[in-house]
């Protein structure tokens, strides 16, 4: 591995000093022009870069914000795009963090911050944290936090909207006996789609039934499970609604192994439309929740925390949004068994008057 290229090795190849290197790079007055070009052509071809930690001593800065969350799974990287491209021409660069999932559990986001602050990010936007009282030298912005928004400026998506409405377009569809597979227990935004079903449920005068209820823990892998028990029940739901689409993709794929065909046998909803949910087959259904918008929204957020700027409210709540696709579809119209006219003879009576 090459060795990192230093300020005095700019210098040296430039033939000035440090002192002049280091006024090229801070824009300072006091070079000349032709000196200034020389050092930033040296510069470019050494492929020179000052460290953050180098930065933020010189300037108390780095102009890097950090997105810190427990581990990479779809809803975090969707939310790194949408903060990626708000960053834009703002001059703050991007650092995305996770100490791996040894570090998962609740108050990842103390050590986080503990080990970035101050010498590393100016500000931190934190994915779905377990705790919101966190104590940080730099400005924080939450989305969709454990609890709910509390202290720290928040964004997140109206969940409790989007599951009664993705409810609602199965009992549109004629479902009556809908199954839930629910989310992490311990979510605000799980609690919030739980009670968006239940809700839909009442307004349409059906009593829930608990059977129908299991946890899925927002997983593909641990959501296999409740969908089994779900789809294997003698009396099986006609539709499943799943808290989001990672239990919804699991769903499709286990009822396919039961020989159950989607939509034709059994329909299936999401929530968050991952990029995932228009490659599945079929296509899922689900509920979007604006993933990128919220990434962008809470950089603009801190962006604004650190500039000072004067914002409007520390809580931002997005709307969610129905997308139909072609995992749902009315419930199947039962088999009705033939039966025997009222009219007709019976077998032995029209045999007895055949013969006599």
């Amino acid at each position: 591995m090459a060795d990192r290229v230093t300020i005095t090795d700019v210098a040296r190849a430039a033939g000035v000093s440090v002192a002049t290197v280091s006024k090229v790079l801070n824009d300072r007055y006091g070079v000349a022009s032709s000196t200034s070009e020389r050092v930033r052509d040296v510069i470019a071809h050494l492929g020179y870069e000052s460290s953050l930690v180098a930065r933020s001593l010189r300037s108390h800065k780095t102009h890097v914000i950090g997105i810190l969350v427990a581990e990479f799974e779809p809803f975090s990287t969707e939310i790194l795009k949408g903060a990626a491209e708000a960053l834009g021409d703002t001059g703050y660069e991007l650092l995305a963090y996770t100490g791996g999932r040894h570090n998962e559990g609740a108050g990842w986001e103390r050590r986080y911050l503990s080990r970035l602050s101050g010498t590393l990010i100016d500000g931190a936007v934190l994915v779905t944290p377990t705790v919101v009282d966190v104590q940080s030298t730099v400005p924080v912005v939450a989305i969709d936090p454990h609890e709910g928004p509390t202290g720290l400026p928040t964004v997140d998506s109206d969940n409790l909207a989007g599951a009664v409405r993705a409810t609602e377009h199965l009992l549109e569809l004629g479902h009556r006996r809908i199954g839930l597979v629910a989310g992490r227990p311990d979510l605000e935004s799980s609690r919030l789609r739980e009670e968006g079903y239940r809700q839909a449920l009442a307004a349409a005068g059906i009593a829930v039934d608990p059977a129908l209820v299991r946890v899925g823990d927002y997983r593909k892998p641990t959501s296999r499970g409740p969908a089994t028990e779900l789809l294997t029940m003698p009396d099986r739901p006609t539709a499943v609604f799943a808290a989001n689409d990672l239990s919804a993709i699991s769903t499709i794929e286990v009822a396919r192994e039961l020989g159950l065909r989607v939509p034709e046998d059994l329909s299936v909803i999401g929530f968050d439309d991952i990029p995932e949910s228009r490659t599945t087959t079929p296509p899922l259904s689900t509920v979007r929740q604006p993933i990128q918008q919220m990434g962008a929204t809470a950089i603009e957020l801190l962006i604004a925390l650190l500039d000072g700027t004067p914002v409007d409210s520390t809580h931002v709540r997005l709307p969610t949004t129905l997308v139909r696709r072609a995992s749902t579809a009315p419930v199947p119209s039962p088999v009705v068994p033939a039966t025997v006219p009222a009219t007709a003879p019976a077998p032995a009576a029209a045999e007895a008057a055949a013969l006599g």
